[in-house]
Order: structure tokens, then C-alpha cells, then sequence
């Protein structure tokens, strides 16, 4: 019983963070100086959700949960931040961050949510399954891509086609939702 759940848990967890992900990314990006910082603070911020996640409320906004957390890592890495040029106040982080939070369209990211959901189910199970598999948190690409019989740049591919096929079909939802 507390494997199905803990299941259960696992791909509502990846469900909520790919919808979010390019948000949470985009406000990441507002936080920290480089592209590179964004992908280590996105991956250690999914991490620590991950950990945290029994502690969501799911009657609350996940974007504004995980920017909280996103938020405290940026914080946590502003040592590595000091030696670099462009290094903004905790003052300026939090007003960005808030701002960026307390802009947030709910209704639009819950439709979001729905959709992916709805766009998720619609693809054949391997595909599924490689695409969650990939978002495990601490996954090494190499070895999901191993396990798939696939190189790893192949495999990259792979994501990145069924990235674009889910966003086709987010976005053909989206519209039936809107038009209905």
C-alpha cells in the first residue's frame, strides 16, 4: 500500500514540476546570473521538492510552492554568487521572486496542469514511461538512456520530441478549454 502511494506521489510530483518547469526555469532565470546557474538551482530545487513533497498542499498553488523553494536555494548558493559581477541583494531577490509569484495567473496554471495531465495519458506507455523516467529526481540521463537502448544523444532527442509533442497538445488543449 505505501508503495502505490508513494507511486502515486511520485508521478503527481513529476506531472506538477513538467507543467511548471519552464516557469519555475524563467524565474530561476530573474534570480541568478548564467543559464548554468538556473539549470543547477532547477535541478537542485526539484530535488529538494521531491524530498519535501509530502509536505505540499495540493489545494495550493505548486509554482508558488516550488519558487519558495527554488527562492531558498538561490539564497543558499548566493556564496558561489559573490565572486561572479553581477550579484543582486537578498532586498532585490525577494521582490523579484515575490513578484514573480504574486503575478501568477492560478487559473491559467491549473488549466496548464489539467492538460498536461490529459496530454500525458494520450501518449503510448513506453513513451510515458521514458519521459517520466527521465524526471526521476537524481536520474543520470546516461543510464535512462542505457536502459532504453538508446544512445544518450539519441535519447536527448527522444525527450526533446516528446517535449514538443506534449506542448503541441497542451496548447491544442489549452485552446479547446478556452473556446468551450
Amino acid at each position: 500500500m505505501a508503495e502505490s502511494n508513494r507511486h502515486d506521489d511520485y508521478e503527481r510530483f513529476v506531472r506538477l514540476f513538467v507543467a511548471g518547469e519552464g516557469r519555475l526555469r524563467a524565474f530561476i532565470r530573474t534570480l541568478v546570473p548564467t543559464l548554468d546557474d538556473v539549470d543547477e538551482v532547477v535541478q537542485e530545487t526539484a530535488l529538494v521538492a521531491w524530498r519535501k513533497f509530502h509536505e505540499f498542499d495540493l489545494d495550493t498553488s505548486f509554482f508558488a510552492w516550488v519558487a519558495t523553494i527554488g527562492r531558498f536555494e538561490v539564497l543558499r548558493r548566493r556564496r558561489e554568487y559573490a565572486t561572479r559581477q553581477t550579484v543582486f541583494s537578498e532586498s532585490l531577490l525577494d521582490l523579484l521572486a515575490d513578484e514573480a509569484v504574486n503575478s501568477a495567473e492560478m487559473d491559467m496554471l491549473a488549466a496548464q496542469r489539467r492538460a498536461l495531465e490529459l496530454c500525458l495519458k494520450k501518449l503510448p506507455d513506453q513513451q510515458r514511461k521514458w519521459l517520466l523516467a527521465a524526471y526521476q529526481p537524481g536520474v543520470k540521463i546516461r543510464e535512462v538512456a542505457q536502459k532504453s537502448g538508446k544512445s544518450v544523444q539519441a535519447f536527448y532527442k527522444t525527450l526533446q520530441r516528446l517535449r514538443s509533442i506534449l506542448l503541441e497538445c497542451i496548447l491544442r488543449e489549452m485552446d479547446r478549454q478556452a473556446s468551450t
